[in-house]
């Protein structure tokens, strides 16, 4: 038997727990969104000796090189060979863990406990040592993924003092390079230019910085961001290469294999899941539940998975030009525009399986055209070009039932 039945149940708690903390999760990213015109016009507040000495002791810490290290003896499982356990929670407790419980406490998440339960189950043998590799690892890719969103923050909550933006955005980048082979990988499997995307958006803002132009700021935030989101979206649900099929593939030979995998998408769908939840609920936790380590890996059914992501995607995009219809005029418009465009990039070639090339090239021509026009705040040409954008998001939808 593969796991013990208790660690079932643990990770069945588990997902329910982050479920439960998803919405949180986004609210709080919402309302900084909402705020982040006056954010970035707030003179900078002064910090104590404490916070700075805190954050300076943060910034020297080596954390790829901890990940590095504790991945490097989790992986030995793959050749058959015994895992220290003991040295991969030392090297958690000493190095990653005050990352993982300051995203905890920020983002009202329990990352720290499903990471610190995995490596236990692992050490007394409840888990399989593969499985425990796949959440440490992904798990931890969420930490630095969400420590990117702490920088962005942070650097605009100091955009008065452009030298400390400036540090921030090192320390982003610092915290990307870690999670950029997860995202060449998924250039490399779908032909995308996920790397080139995050690389011109890291370019624009310190452009922004040096230019003192919050909003062109705020923007290639959304495409660092939105283009990590792809990037786990790619990795767990999409066709062909997401972990859904790989697991259903692998379930008709090898069930331990197929566990694995499926226990990497579950991991992976942690980044993205909370925002989904939001405003597709039903599409979200169908998801979750598909990639539940209680669910039988053999009925986990990719093309659902898949159809799910591309119908809850399509109906966050909805939201995103609500926002910017609500918010006509200000900044928060052409924010929630460019979201609502990137979206869509987002589930380019299920739209093009779905509809065709040439209807998702007409999407994504509305989306710019619309973008233009909140930039421009040009009412009658914004609402040229929405209408036919939801209309075109709706039919994805349809068809994606």
């Amino acid at each position: 038997m593969l796991f013990k039945w208790k660690w079932i149940a643990l990770f069945t708690s588990a997902a329910l727990a982050l479920g439960a903390c998803g919405q949180s999760e986004q609210t709080a990213g919402t309302e900084k969104e909402n705020s982040n015109q006056a954010a970035v016009e707030k003179k900078e507040e002064p910090k104590t000796e404490e916070n700075s000495k805190e954050e300076k002791e943060e910034a020297e810490v080596d954390y790829a090189a901890a990940f590095g290290e504790a991945l490097a003896e989790l992986d030995k499982a793959k050749q058959g060979g015994k895992v220290d356990f003991s040295k991969v929670e030392s090297i958690y407790k000493k190095t990653l863990q005050p990352l993982v419980q300051k995203r905890d406490a920020e983002f009202e998440d329990t990352l720290d406990q499903h990471i610190t339960t995995a490596l236990a189950a692992g050490k007394d043998g409840s888990l399989e040592p593969l499985v425990v590799k796949q959440i440490f690892d992904k798990l931890m890719q969420k930490v630095f993924y969400t420590t990117i969103k702490h920088e962005f923050t942070e650097a605009e909550e100091h955009w008065a003092n452009k030298e400390e933006v400036k540090e921030e955005m090192e320390e982003a980048k610092a915290f990307y390079a870690i999670l950029q082979s997860t995202v060449e990988k998924r250039d490399a499997a779908y032909g995308t230019k996920l790397v080139d995307a995050i690389n011109g958006a890291f370019a624009q803002m310190e452009q922004a910085v040096q230019n003192d132009d919050a909003l062109a700021f705020a923007l290639g935030k959304q495409v660092v961001d939105k283009t990590l989101m792809k990037t786990f979206y790619l990795a767990s649900g999409a066709l062909p290469h997401g972990y859904a099929a790989k697991a259903a593939a692998a379930a008709k030979e090898n069930e331990k294999e197929a566990k694995v995998e499926q226990a990497e998408g579950w991991a992976f769908y942690q980044s993205v899941y909370p925002y989904m939840k939001r405003h597709a609920a039903e599409e979200a936790d169908y998801i979750l539940k598909q990639f539940d380590l209680q669910t039988d890996v053999k009925t986990l059914d990719p093309k659902a998975v898949n159809h799910a992501f591309v119908r809850g995607w399509a109906k966050v995009a909805l939201h995103e030009y609500e926002e910017s219809k609500e918010n006509w005029g200000q900044d928060k418009s052409v924010i929630t525009a460019l979201e609502g465009a990137l979206f869509i990039n987002m589930i380019e070639n299920d739209v093009k399986t779905l509809l065709g090339d040439k209807a998702y090239d007409a999407l994504n021509d509305q989306a710019a055209r619309y973008l233009e026009a909140a930039k421009a705040k040009n009412k009658a040409e914004s609402d040229k070009w929405l209408p036919q954008i939801e209309a075109a998001l709706q039919q994805v939808i349809e068809k994606a039932k």
